[in-house]
């Protein structure tokens, strides 16, 4: 088990909500801890995937009536994580200490969350999931084989827009980036009045000048809001930390306009702009992010990301970080 009590006692979000129908089992990873997923009653819930008996993969087996039985020797388990069952000596009752180590486990915005600690509070807050004048749209899962760090801190960034994303993000020969506010709010960080302009900001195909406004809710969770004068685009992005140098990113998209355009074309415009991202998240260097300031160097147009990486190291965040 990893050493920093920050990542250990958050939210992280290990799968969608939809792809563990009722009785289903599936395996996960979260922090290095390989997890088995099951749903049974309408509840998901998250266990060391692991038998106590002879170590197999719990994922491996089937729920059947409530119960998660592995496929080894056929110990059976309720879903308090007590082994109910010794196939082989049924007349025997299990003991005690035949219980499988149990996570909290909840489900938010269509995906399932879990936590190998104690939460410190709730699962971060997306402003417009319930406000039905938002259209909420599911995008990824994303792979990067990079730290969770490096892929929110990406996130956050805005001088690479018109240089990456250069045709839809932002336009190379307009790649100035006019200052903006960040504020450290002491539970996260908003960057505001971020101005650039766009050949196509959503995947509606018109540009237009727009305006950003960024949060950092949690180490691995961000937002962005992106207002022109036909409406407001959001993201809200929350990375799983499989391992130190392996994430996966949740990202859900809200819009209160564009409701013509389909829902495909708008996630193949996020899974191309995402594509651009991955390649350059997995090549830099070092791959933990440097939270010393003088490891690399930053503009004025890094605020955000200075900003983030100064709070990281204010709570300690130690995986994935140097």
């Amino acid at each position: 088990m990893i050493k920093d009590n920050v990542l250990l006692n958050d939210w992280h979000p290990v799968a969608r909500s939809s792809d563990l129908p009722e009785a289903s089992v599936m395996p996960a990873e979260l922090l290095g801890e390989e997890l088995v997923l099951w749903r049974t009653r309408g509840r998901a819930m998250a266990w060391q995937d692991l038998c106590v008996h002879r170590g197999s993969r719990l994922s491996l087996g089937r729920s059947d009536g409530g119960l998660l039985q592995c496929a080894y020797h056929g110990w059976t388990y309720n879903d308090a994580g007590e082994c109910v069952k010794y196939p082989a000596h049924p007349e025997v009752k299990p003991s005690p200490k035949a219980k499988v180590t149990t996570y909290n486990c909840i489900e938010r915005y269509g995906l399932v969350w879990a936590c190998l600690g104690e939460p410190h509070g709730e699962v971060p807050r997306f402003e417009e999931w319930d406000d039905p004048a938002y259209r909420k749209i599911a995008c990824g899962p994303y792979r990067y084989r990079s730290s969770g760090t490096r892929a929110i801190e990406n996130f956050l960034d805005v001088a690479h827009l018109p240089v990456l994303h250069a045709g839809m993000l932002g336009d190379a020969s307009h790649a100035e980036i006019s200052d903006y506010e960040v504020q450290d709010e002491g539970d996260g960080i908003t960057a505001k009045n971020v101005k650039v302009w766009q050949p196509d900001p959503d995947g509606t195909g018109i540009g237009k000048n727009v305006v950003y406004t960024y949060k950092v809710m949690r180490p691995m969770t961000a937002y962005l809001a992106k207002d022109t004068d036909e409406g407001r685009l959001s993201i809200f992005a929350s990375v799983c930390p499989v391992s130190e140098f392996d994430s996966v990113a949740w990202f859900w998209l809200a819009m209160n306009y564009g409701k013509d355009v389909p829902e495909q074309e708008l996630v193949a415009f996020q899974d191309r702009i995402t594509g651009q991202d991955i390649p350059i998240v997995e090549s830099q260097r070092p791959e933990r992010l440097p939270l010393d300031l003088q490891a690399e160097l930053h503009l004025r147009s890094d605020r955000v990301a200075v900003a983030y990486r100064k709070w990281l190291k204010r709570l300690g965040v130690s995986f994935g970080t140097t």
